[in-house]
């Protein structure tokens, strides 16, 4: 009798992606797609497709194709909190408008590999109370390091003191949210990005520094 079939089963036998990887797959399915095609054009069966899954296994790992995006939105979130990007020392620099540019930027660069799922959120989040409040928790985190940033820069006396720094913090931060998203959806009308960068940049600048220095 051969002993070979044994040998020969075992090398035949495949490793099945474990919860994790599946899961995974469908984060990763939507977030591509979403780069492609806007998210009401997506379907649960598209994404199920998309992550070699069938459509009553995607249902084990998400309640539906909106709570894809809410993790998605998330992550995104938490790749672009202040503490996770890193900003230039003001006290470094003596362009009052180049520290302001170098802060927005680095926001831009963190937030870039996930702009589809920016303009998603963004778009979505009127229906959907989750979003709302991830969004609501981000920009919070982005107004309270604003207004630490600007009482440290009246604290050593490189900004006057103006109005107080919270309203300054929230006025500019819902500028950034209005103005870069409607350049990273390309809204109308927009700015190309670079345009939009430099013009938020100048005015937090104006409105932090009292100057247009570099100008």
């Amino acid at each position: 009798m051969s002993t070979a079939s044994p040998t020969r089963s075992r090398g035949r036998r495949s490793t099945r992606p474990s919860g994790d990887e599946r899961e995974s797959a469908i984060l990763n399915t939507l977030e591509r797609m979403l780069d492609e095609r806007p998210f009401g054009e997506i379907s649960v069966d598209d994404l199920a497709k998309g992550a070699g899954l069938s459509r009553p296994t995607f249902y084990f790992y998400f309640p539906s194709k909106e709570a894809v995006l809410a993790r998605l939105f998330a992550r995104m979130i938490a790749a672009t909190d202040p503490a996770a990007v890193q900003s230039p020392d003001p006290a470094a620099a003596t362009d009052p408008e180049q520290v302001c540019r170098d802060g927005i930027f680095a926001f831009f660069e963190a937030l870039r590999p996930h702009r589809g799922v920016a303009v998603a959120g963004l778009t979505a989040m009127a229906a959907n109370a989750e979003l709302r409040d991830l969004w609501s928790q981000f920009m919070t985190a982005w107004i309270d390091h604003t207004t630490g940033f600007i009482e440290a820069e009246r604290a050593r006396g490189a900004a006057p003191v103006t109005i107080g720094a919270r309203d300054l913090a929230t006025a500019l931060n819902l500028m950034n949210e209005r103005v870069v998203f409607a350049a990273q959806g390309n809204q109308e009308p927009t700015l190309p990005e670079d345009a939009a960068l430099t013009a938020v940049a100048h005015v937090w600048a104006m409105s932090i520094y009292g100057t247009g220095a570099g100008i």
